[in-house]
C-alpha cells in the first residue's frame, strides 16, 4: 500500500484541456496493469494507475463522459479529445483509478506491483523487481 507521500495533492487532466482534476492526499495504490480491457482502452501495452477513495478525486473543470466496458467496469474519458480519466469497478466500490499520465507531476507516482500479467503481452519484459499477480492485487 502506497504511504502517498510522493503524490500528495496533485493535479491533471485531459490532453485539450477541456477536463480537469484534483486529488486530496495520496493515492491508496500505484499498479500497473496488463489486462486486455485496459490495453484496448489506452491503446497501450501497459497501464499505469493511482487508485484513490472517491472522496479524495475532484473534477475541477469540466465533466468527464463515462462508458461501460464490462459488466462492472465504467471508464471515463474527456468528450473533446478522447483522454482516458478513470476507471471505476463496481466490486471496489468507491474507488477511482486515475491513468498517471494524465498528472502534471506523473514523476511523483512510484509504481509498486504488476497486476494481470497473465494477460501480459509476451514480448512486452518486465525488468523491475516489482511483485507480479497472475490478476489482481487490489482485493475484491
Amino acid at each position: 500500500m502506497n504511504d502517498g507521500t510522493a503524490a500528495l495533492g496533485q493535479e491533471g487532466g485531459c490532453m485539450c484541456g477541456a477536463v480537469r482534476m484534483k486529488t486530496a492526499g495520496g493515492p491508496t495504490d500505484v499498479v500497473y496493469c496488463h489486462c486486455r480491457d485496459c490495453r484496448t482502452s489506452n491503446g497501450a501495452p501497459i497501464s499505469l494507475f493511482a487508485g484513490y477513495h472517491a472522496e479524495q478525486v475532484e473534477w475541477s473543470r469540466g465533466e468527464p463522459k463515462g462508458y461501460r466496458s464490462s459488466a462492472t467496469v465504467v471508464r471515463s474519458f474527456c468528450p473533446a479529445c478522447g483522454t482516458p480519466l478513470s476507471y471505476e469497478d463496481e466490486r471496489l466500490p468507491g474507488e477511482v483509478y486515475v491513468p498517471v499520465g494524465i498528472f502534471e507531476d506523473p514523476d511523483a507516482f512510484e509504481p509498486e506491483a504488476h497486476n494481470w500479467v497473465s494477460q501480459r503481452i509476451p514480448w512486452f519484459d518486465i525488468r523491475d523487481d516489482l511483485p507480479r499477480h497472475e490478476h489482481s492485487s487490489i482485493p475484491r
